[in-house]
């Protein structure tokens, strides 16, 4: 079962709603307070657990109770098994040194391509949310990429083939092939 795209049932909302149209719509609204306050950051702010989860929960909080949270339960995501809910604060703190290191040491446009690559893919490879890893996931690339000069990426589509092409690109990632993924957001990396 492909769960990337997994919504949870409507009576795990807050507001009771059961119009997918309409969760949508309340998800997307978030989703855009979430970009909206990561883009009034400081570029010079330090990525955190603290708003990592604050970023989740403007995303997700006005519908789900787990918003903001690290996941407590083991999910699947298509081919790819996450670490185990026990693992994940260890995972995260790791992954946020490493990251706020790379981009404190990344100069050239490959090397900001690299961080670029690291931020998204190994935020999705911890999945350390109950849903809304990859909307999460983009906005802290594009937060990254804001910290180097660069415009937002948004590396595919909710539907059509631009998805197919990224969630492929994802599973190369997967095997260690990072060059699917690497091309999508070179495509799309530009200057302010």
């Amino acid at each position: 079962m492909n769960n990337t795209s997994w919504t949870p049932s409507p009576e795990d909302n807050l507001l009771g709603l059961t119009d997918n149209a309409l969760i949508n719509e309340y998800e997307a609204k978030g989703l855009t307070n979430a970009e909206l306050f990561v883009f009034q950051l400081d570029t010079e702010t330090a990525i955190s657990a603290t708003l990592l989860k604050e970023i989740h929960k403007i995303g997700f909080g006005v519908l789900y109770d787990w918003a903001g949270d690290w996941r407590t339960t083991q999910i699947s995501v298509g081919q790819l098994e996450p670490p185990q809910p026990n693992q994940i604060i260890q995972l995260m703190y790791q992954f946020i040194d490493n990251l706020n290191y790379k981009i404190s040491i990344a100069k050239t446009k490959n090397e900001h391509i690299d961080t670029l690559i690291y931020s998204h893919y190994e935020f999705i490879r911890i999945h350390p949310f109950n849903n809304g890893n990859g909307r999460t996931g983009r906005i802290l690339m594009n937060w990254v990429a804001l910290k180097f000069g660069y415009k937002p990426l948004e590396l595919y589509h909710r539907e059509g083939e631009s998805r197919k092409m990224y969630i492929n690109a994802m599973k190369d990632a997967d095997k260690g092939n990072f060059s699917s993924l690497e091309s999508l957001i070179v495509k799309e990396l530009t200057t302010f």
